[in-house]
């Protein structure tokens, strides 16, 4: 018996040597990315993921795009090779040619929200696409035009009551994140959140507003999520992530109950109340009515389980809250730093509503300057500044222009190895120089206004959205992004005809995560305080 054990713990250490032997062996051999430039390592563990995912890595994002240019090399958990890419032609190989070969990151997002679309790959996320894809046609987002009215008229009266005796200081993300949430729930859901007045917020959208910024303070534990996200059972997992000591892991665990449950709650209504359409908040019109009716009218085999459509709920409640309401705080802090851009802004606006009232979709997108403000700003100030693929297989990485490598010999493509983590540089694409120009780090909305460039018109990038990278490209790409844009302009048009913005004497930082979002320096939490004035 003790020869067994012996033999046993032999084993065990032996393997574990070999696997770190193994795992030495590689990270010293020869590398497909050596000759590929980039920033030294920091740490023999860290590599620079501390440099590049901290809440005030923009520097060093700058850095690596003044110094390395478009495809670069940095190292991750334990010093594995990675690679950074805003290449025209290796974006479209990642997003859309080879797409199949390079695997979204989807372990964080399945923890958080489950096998919903942002969750799952291949034909499993087409199948989920499919069903999801009438939900978010042009026709139906003109039924939402009224829906997206009635929300933004709730917040006008919820900040005028606060302005009526003067200009005050409030926390428009405060506001914006409780307006995304009742436009998402009103819209998607056919639920409502949120009354917008002095009653207090719903839990989820306190919970949200802090969820990915504090997800991003757990780089390292997000890294080991491949290798941990399947071991054993879902009862083992969660009884061994409430013993993990960490204050960070636990508000996210919280967090992710909250959600989950909320989602069930949702779909369980619907289901069970089956309410008659005009009786619903929504009018039956809302995404997941549609997504019920057309998952109970599919053959079998297309039928989503209920696990998957609870998962739905959470995924589109995020995308559609978090990022619109990241968005309309830059975009409103942008306005409030430029007076004379709010004003013309403005002066369109109100010359619109004078003629026409409430404007449906098509006189909306007819506002040029509302629509160059919102590009003008998704373009410089991405809401998700960057996204992460991991190679599945062995493949070849063909670049638009040559990169010049440590040798001084051109490179024109790269062997990307099996499990390679690519970060899609959706910031530094923006950005390019090569493409928007010297004053690419302007905010410079009147660059729309004009034909585009001849290098913006062929660079080819493969963005969902105006030849830019802000809502993702290839199949993958935002299926709401449309949604979004018209919630945003919907909102803009209603608020802007009603009050003036400008800054308060509070320094404002944007914290660099997963999602952008500001807070007040010295504070804790997202926030943005901005000076509301009733005109």
């Amino acid at each position: 018996m003790v020869n067994a054990e012996f033999t046993f713990g032999n084993f065990v250490i032996c393997s574990a040597l070999l696997a770190l032997g193994w795992r030495l062996l590689k990270l010293f051999a020869n590398h497909p990315f050596d000759n590929l430039p980039g920033p030294p390592s920091a740490s023999f563990f860290f590599g620079n993921i501390k440099q590049f995912q901290v809440p005030q890595a923009w520097a060093f994002h700058q850095h690596i795009a003044d110094t390395y240019g478009h495809v670069v090399k940095y190292r991750g958990l334990g010093n594995q090779a990675q690679i950074w890419v805003s290449d025209p032609k290796a974006l479209h190989y990642i997003l859309v040619k080879e797409q199949d070969s390079y695997n979204k990151f989807i372990h964080l997002r399945k923890v958080l929200f489950g096998d919903g679309l942002a969750s799952t790959l291949g034909e499993h996320h087409r199948k989920q696409r499919k069903m999801l894809n009438p939900a978010f046609s042009p026709r139906h987002l003109q039924e939402m035009v009224p829906i997206f009215y009635n929300v933004s008229h709730k917040l006008r009266e919820a900040i005028l009551s606060r302005v009526t005796a003067g200009p005050q200081e409030i926390d428009m993300l405060h506001w914006f994140g409780r307006t995304a949430l009742e436009f998402v729930g009103q819209s998607g859901l056919g639920y409502s959140f949120d009354h917008l007045d002095d009653r207090p917020p719903h839990p989820y959208s306190l919970n949200m507003k802090n969820l990915f910024p504090t997800v991003f303070r757990l780089p390292v534990l997000e890294r080991l999520l491949p290798y941990v996200s399947e071991l054993g059972s879902p009862a083992f997992r969660r009884a061994f992530v409430k013993l993990i000591p960490f204050a960070d892991v636990q508000s996210v665990r919280r967090i992710v109950d909250m959600m989950d449950k909320t989602s069930q709650e949702i779909v369980r209504s619907k289901e069970v109340n089956n309410l008659v359409a005009d009786e619903q908040t929504g009018g039956g019109k809302d995404i997941m009515s549609i997504l019920l009716k057309a998952n109970r009218a599919a053959e079998e085999e297309d039928r989503l389980p209920d696990a998957e459509v609870i998962a739905q709920v959470t995924t589109l409640v995020f995308a559609a809250t978090d990022t619109t309401s990241s968005a309309l705080s830059r975009i409103f802090y942008l306005l409030a730093q430029h007076p004379e851009a709010q004003d013309r802004l403005r002066d369109e606006i109100c010359a619109a509503r004078r003629q026409y009232g409430d404007l449906n979709d098509k006189q909306l997108d007819g506002l040029q300057y509302l629509d160059a403000v919102i590009r003008e700003t998704v373009r410089l100030y991405a809401p998700v500044p960057f996204v992460e693929r991991t190679a599945n297989k062995d493949t070849v990485l063909p670049f638009s222009q040559p990169i010049v490598g440590i040798d001084g010999i051109d490179i024109h493509e790269i062997t990307i190895p099996k499990g390679t983590i690519v970060t899609v540089a959706i910031m530094r694409a923006n950005r390019d120089p090569d493409i928007w120009g010297d004053d690419m780090q302007e905010w410079k909305p009147e660059r729309w206004l004009t034909s585009s460039p001849d290098k913006v018109a062929n660079v080819h990038f493969p963005g969902v959205y105006s030849n830019m990278m802000s809502f993702g490209g290839g199949n993958r790409g935002c299926i709401g992004f449309k949604f979004s844009l018209l919630e945003m302009k919907t909102l803009m048009s209603v608020l802007l005809e009603s009050f003036g913005f400008s800054l308060s004497d509070k320094d404002i930082k944007w914290n660099l995560g997963a999602l952008v979002t500001p807070t007040v320096n010295g504070s804790v939490g997202p926030q943005l305080p901005l000076i509301v004035s009733k005109i």
